[in-house]
């Protein structure tokens, strides 16, 4: 990310024992997002919990993909079917260094 300061949206998930259609919906959404407005990226891992990161320009671009159907849809079923628990955090970034390309 080059931006010198941006949002990180920190969803921390527990999975639900039946997960029916999850990947599915994963793989749909991840490719989907790609193209939403404001979007920098993300990065993800899962194990007893999972963890995304994903990087927005701005507040708003964060708001405008809650909001969209797609998204809404695996909102809903998340809650529903997909997850025992869960937890999103939003912040701003202020820096960032490291080493390496990740």
């Amino acid at each position: 990310m080059s931006q010198t300061s941006y949002y990180a949206v920190i969803f921390t998930s527990i999975k639900s024992p039946n997960a029916d259609g999850y990947d599915r919906m994963s793989e749909e959404l991840e490719t989907l997002v790609v193209n939403q407005p404001g979007y920098l990226g993300h990065e993800s891992a899962r194990n007893e919990i999972g963890i995304t990161v994903s990087y927005w320009k701005d507040l708003e671009s964060i708001k405008n993909w809650k909001m969209n159907a797609l998204h809404q849809t695996a909102q809903k079923t998340g809650r529903e079917n997909w997850y025992q628990a869960y937890k999103i955090r939003i912040c701003k970034v202020e820096r960032e260094y490291g080493m390496g390309e990740i």
